[in-house]
């Protein structure tokens, strides 16, 4: 991208207005086209000069942000960052924000908004030059090339917690992603059957957003979905997400794995980090594991995924033309991470495949 990276903020609040538009102006990398309280009046501002990233409220005036990004990635695809208030139904809704094409999601307080956006300056400026290069037709063509996922009455009855019991789970697979990872992970997931291996991930998002993330899955997978509590059993059929502000690593307890899930500083500036999973897997599982770094910007997890390589276990990247950021892969790829190099549509059955040459069951 030449010059400038030219962002449109559309927030019905004039303090997030006034601060974004001081805090990205003072950066020489980035222009602030203008900004707007609410869709309606944006998209009559831009038609002038059409941004290259949108900073997007959700809960506006005359219409909502969802609705305004649904009409939007269809007419005219646009980076978009969410610009999302940290609360419960918040988090709900900036869900659906990035089901409908967003990239990436900044988080805001409710009090003390002034201080907590110029102090979390850097970070946003960082998910906004991400964002302008992000390849937001990718993820159609994406889900467009992937297998259709499974109905959610194919779910099995009971909880795979409960099913699974008595089972010792001694292959687990480890998945880390970040910007356009709530995408590539719904793609992955939802090809499971009801008995994949256990699998644990790390997806770059904040506290409160995990827990409905999970639930999300859930809903659509025919595995079991949820957010790792510490000392969950690692189980076949299982999907554990590590919370939001807390980082997650593979125990293991005589036959069986568990995760311990704690606070703790950021590693690579990020909590939950990738890197601090996959080398807990490569210490505790060894050839036993199959690692996946997915879409997402920075190098979190590549030199996780290299020492699960180093201790014996399959790896994957997903390729460039499939990732919404080409960043963690890219970075895994060229520090000799990556045993294979997958478009996101070939994943999950990279993974079966990987089951089945461990010698398993084949999964039903």
């Amino acid at each position: 991208m030449r010059g400038p990276i030219g962002v449109f903020i559309v927030d019905d609040s004039a303090v997030v207005r006034q601060v974004l538009t001081q805090m990205l102006g003072a950066d020489p990398g980035v222009r602030v086209i203008g900004a707007a309280p609410d869709p309606v009046f944006a998209l009559q501002k831009m038609q002038q000069d059409w941004p290259d990233v949108i900073v997007l409220d959700v809960e506006m005036p005359r219409m909502d942000g969802i609705t305004f990004l649904r009409k939007l990635m269809q007419e005219r695809p646009t980076p978009v960052v969410i610009c999302s208030t940290l609360t419960e139904k918040g988090a709900d809704t900036t869900l659906q924000a990035l089901a409908a094409g967003a990239v990436d999601i900044i988080t805001k307080p409710k009090i003390g908004l002034r201080d907590f956006l110029q102090a979390g300056g850097q970070h946003m400026l960082q998910v906004i030059k991400a964002a302008a290069r992000a390849r937001v037709a990718g993820a159609t063509r994406a889900t467009a090339q992937a297998p259709a996922p499974a109905p959610v009455h194919a779910r099995r009855s009971e909880p795979a917690s409960t099913s699974a019991m008595s089972q010792t789970t001694d292959q687990v697979v480890a998945m880390g992603t970040s910007t356009g990872g709530t995408h590539a992970l719904e793609v992955v997931l939802t090809r499971m059957p009801a008995n994949c291996p256990g699998i644990v991930v790390v997806q770059h998002m904040p506290e409160k957003f995990t827990a409905a993330f999970a639930q999300r899955l859930n809903s659509l997978c025919r595995c079991e979905v949820r957010e790792a509590v510490d000392g969950d059993r690692v189980l076949p059929g299982l999907v554990l997400i590590a919370p939001g502000g807390k980082h997650m690593q593979l125990r293991r307890s005589g036959a069986q794995y568990r995760v311990g899930v704690a606070d703790g500083p950021p590693v690579n500036r990020h909590k939950p980090s990738v890197d601090v999973l996959f080398r807990s897997v490569a210490r505790v599982a060894g050839a036993d594991a199959l690692g996946i770094i997915m879409t997402g910007m920075g190098d979190d997890g590549a030199n996780g995924l290299l020492a699960m390589r180093q201790a014996g276990a399959h790896t994957i990247a997903q390729d460039r033309d499939s990732s919404v950021v080409f960043g963690m892969p890219k970075e895994a790829i060229e520090r000799g991470a990556a045993v294979e190099i997958l478009p996101l549509s070939a994943i999950a059955d990279a993974v079966l495949a990987g089951f089945l040459k461990s010698g398993k069951a084949a999964p039903a």
